[in-house]
């Protein structure tokens, strides 16, 4: 396949900032050493730019699976550009055609078929004709004034995030290169390979827990390193889920945090497909699995048969479960409407009687006072 032209300046960015990180951070670490403040300012880094992708650029703005306020989506924003994958316009135009045409060489910007380095970054650092910048896919996302913003003060907030901020801290702290290596340097280097994995190893290394008509995989490490968006597999299956990791012990503070701004009002609309959706998928799989190894047991056709039949039997019984529990969830809320209107009717009620019981106590009194002027007047 003819090698297509480089991105001049995507290739000196991902070729030495490694080879500046490899060179200069341990050399510093060795011979100057880094305190907790600047350590502190590369976790921060760190986690502020990794959740801009996973929770704004992904989760946010390429899947729509939750609404935010302006106010997470400026924070996500401006991290985002400090994580330096381009703009949010940029970015989620090629994630929703890898999306639309997962494994496709010919149409998939980052497909895995074409191998670990192509998926990887070969794809960001060589021009592809994929698609046109006219940004047809993400005609939605430009009716954000943030997302318009940011496409267009790209370059100056992607500077000042990734070098102005660390070094007026350093300065401040009087450790001005330590934190310009760890927060500027080595923080995007891990930023970058860390979201990277995502497109060339999870789709090549881990399990496909619920399909396999695609290469997405799922792997606990992998999400370990991108904040949850590991169980990839997953995720192209149920792509506007707000969550990637949905079983309760699986890791993804994405998830979480978008839980926490909807706790605090920051987020609504959070996006998740039926329970027993997920089952089926899951358990379909498994079937797969088992059939798979049918050719090693004995009396396969009989094994073939029993396993279909319980498999059959199994998705009729998570049918009726799931919708006997929607017409629960119906009922629940009819009573509660019902319960609502009653509880107004007697509220209303238990307003009227308290102002003719007040009427009548007020005419009793009057009465009685009526009564003891004329008393007193025979007196």
């Amino acid at each position: 396949m003819k090698k297509l032209p480089l991105k001049v300046p995507n290739f000196i960015v991902l070729t030495f900032t490694p080879i500046l990180a490899l060179l200069f951070v341990p050399w510093y670490g060795f011979t100057v050493g880094f305190d907790g403040f600047e350590l502190a300012v590369f976790a921060f880094y760190m986690v502020a730019t990794g959740l801009a992708i996973t929770a704004g650029y992904h989760r946010l703005w390429s899947h729509r699976a939750y609404e935010a306020h302006w106010s997470v989506r400026l924070w996500h924003a401006v991290w985002g550009a400090c994580a330096m994958q381009n703009s949010i316009l940029h970015w989620c135009a090629d994630h929703r055609q890898h999306h639309r045409f997962v494994d496709d060489n010919d149409r998939d910007p980052y497909s895995a078929p074409r191998g670990f380095w192509h998926s990887h970054m070969g794809w960001i650092i060589r021009k592809q004709n994929i698609y046109t910048d006219d940004f047809a896919n993400v005609k939605d996302l430009q009716r954000d004034p943030i997302v318009i913003w940011q496409n267009k003060y790209y370059i100056p907030l992607t500077v000042a995030t990734n070098v102005g901020v660390p070094l007026a801290l350093g300065w401040w702290h009087g450790a001005l290169w330590g934190t310009l290596l760890l927060a500027g340097l080595l923080r995007l280097v891990l930023n970058h390979h860390f979201t990277f994995f995502i497109n060339s190893l999870a789709h090549m290394w881990g399990r496909q827990t619920y399909t396999d008509i695609n290469t997405a995989r799922d792997n606990g490490l992998i999400a370990i390193l991108t904040y949850g968006e590991g169980y990839h597999n997953y995720h192209h299956l149920f792509q506007w889920d707000y969550r990637n990791g949905v079983r309760w012990w699986q890791f993804d503070p994405t998830k979480w945090v978008i839980r926490l701004c909807a706790w605090l009002g920051l987020a609504t609309q959070l996006r998740r497909p039926p329970a027993h959706q997920i089952e089926k998928a899951r358990v379909s799989m498994q079937l797969k699995r088992a059939l798979a190894h049918l050719e090693h047991a004995p009396e396969p056709d009989a094994w073939r048969t029993r396993l279909e039949e319980a498999h059959r039997q199994f998705l009729v019984a998570l049918d009726e479960f799931s919708r006997f529990r929607q017409e629960l969830v119906l009922a629940k809320e009819k009573l509660q409407q019902q319960l609502d209107r009653d509880r107004q009717e007697m509220k209303k009620r238990y307003a009227e009687l308290r102002t003719e019981l007040a009427r009548r106590r007020q005419a009793w009194r009057q009465l009685l006072a009526e009564l003891s002027g004329l008393e007193l007047a025979r007196a």
